[in-house]
């Protein structure tokens, strides 16, 4: 499955965009669903609820239920952990009474992804948050999955039938089974979830209104997307301005416009080619409206003589990048007695770069992201000595430990 994870600054259109990607992906064949926690009536022509609704030519739609899926969850949890809420004296919740939490939507986005994995979609187009919430929600499977591991490992499942003497002996009451049991369904629903999102053929769309504000969100993402092993095929510069609007005020506009289409250009083009979008001059309504703008007709004109200029939003959906994280180790023991793990982190600054050793893991910090990451297995054998940020990739200097690298080497 093909999949498109479309986000960028709050309010820079990314729910228009990620619908016409969907049905230019649609046009050109297969089933398409596209999944948005925004409204998308108006913009599709057709009432969309939280089940998969065709609209036609093979495309799909479905509305994420953040309220739905959190009544759902916390019902489901106190039915399992019944017997302990009755040995509290507790008074269950009813479903009526329950409004869900901040963060919700975050585990409802992650569920409605799995469940479309599990479904026979040729692609999946999904509407995230704005940009910093997107990379968070994108990274969560892994580290609970990390957590789950840490607080709850399969090994001690083997001793649940001592579980009872155990308590006894320590006079503290032991685990009990659903929570292992409710563990392990967790950790199986993350792990697809994390597979779809680290999958070779999943990219990410970055949809921005060009000024100062969102050029400097773009460029912490870019940090961010690398380091979390993600890719981006397109840059979206979304209601772009004609370069004959009139009036000085528009005019002003205009050539802002133009100035951070040129950076933009410079900074992402020809390795993430540039789509953009022409303003309709209202807000996009309807399906002619988003065929209109996914079939190369922004302003294509702009920026550097049109250079790395993508033809419409279904352009590079055939392409299969890296798989995540799959950052390169470079044998230097002839010549220094040194591994050098290579971190791509594009846009990086080294006095917002924190790299710390734990056991088998790696903790980067890199601005407001952070990610572990498991060492490769010969890197385990050596201790760190040293790193350093150039060009934009993080080096990190490996050499062998004597007690633990193999005799010979």
């Amino acid at each position: 499955m093909r999949t498109v994870l479309v986000t960028g600054p709050g309010g820079a259109g990314r729910t228009t965009i990620a619908a016409a990607t969907a049905r230019a992906a649609a046009r050109r064949g297969g089933r398409v669903l596209l999944l948005s926690a925004d409204p998308l009536d108006d913009l599709l022509g057709i009432p969309v609820g939280a089940r998969p609704t065709g609209t036609g030519n093979g495309l799909w739609a479905a509305r994420v239920d953040s309220g739905e899926h959190f009544r759902t969850e916390l019902l489901a949890l106190q039915e399992r952990a019944a017997s302990a809420f009755e040995l509290l004296g507790a008074r269950r919740l009813a479903g009526e009474e329950l409004t869900e939490l901040p963060g919700s939507e975050q585990f409802a986005l992650l569920h409605a992804v799995r469940r479309a994995a599990e479904g026979d979609w040729d692609v999946l187009v999904v509407d995230l948050p704005p940009l910093r919430q997107a990379l968070a929600v994108l990274a969560l499977p892994e580290q609970l999955r990390r957590y789950l591991r840490r607080l709850l490992p399969r090994e001690r499942q083997a001793a649940r039938a001592l579980r009872p003497m155990m308590a006894q002996l320590a006079g503290v009451p032991m685990p009990a089974q659903w929570l292992y049991e409710t563990a392990a369904r967790r950790d199986a629903e993350l792990a697809v979830v994390q597979s779809v999102v680290q999958d070779p053929k999943t990219t990410v769309r970055l949809v921005a209104e060009p000024g100062p504000t969102a050029a400097e969100a773009l460029r912490t993402a870019r940090t961010g997307l690398a380091l979390y092993g993600l890719r981006a095929d397109t840059l979206v510069p979304n209601r772009i301005l004609p370069g004959d609007a009139a009036g000085p005020w528009l005019a002003t506009l205009v050539a802002q416009q133009r100035k951070c289409l040129d950076e933009w250009y410079e900074e992402w083009a020809p390795e993430v080619p540039l789509y953009p979008v022409g303003h309709l001059g209202r807000d996009p309504q309807g399906p002619d409206d988003l065929a209109y703008l996914g079939a190369g007709s922004g302003e294509g004109e702009a920026g550097s003589g049109g250079a790395g200029l993508a033809t419409g939003l279904a352009e590079g959906l055939d392409e299969r990048g890296p798989a995540a994280g799959r950052w390169p180790v470079e044998d230097r023991l002839a010549e220094d007695n040194l591994l050098v793990w290579c971190v791509p982190l594009p846009g990086a600054v080294k006095s917002e770069l924190s790299l710390v050793r734990r056991d088998d893991e790696l903790l980067l910090t890199v601005g407001p992201f952070r990610r572990v990451v498991p060492l490769p297995s010969a890197l385990r054998r050596c201790t760190v000595t040293g790193a350093a940020l150039t060009d934009g990739v993080l080096r990190v200097r490996f050499t062998p430990d004597p007690a633990l690298w193999p005799r010979g080497h």
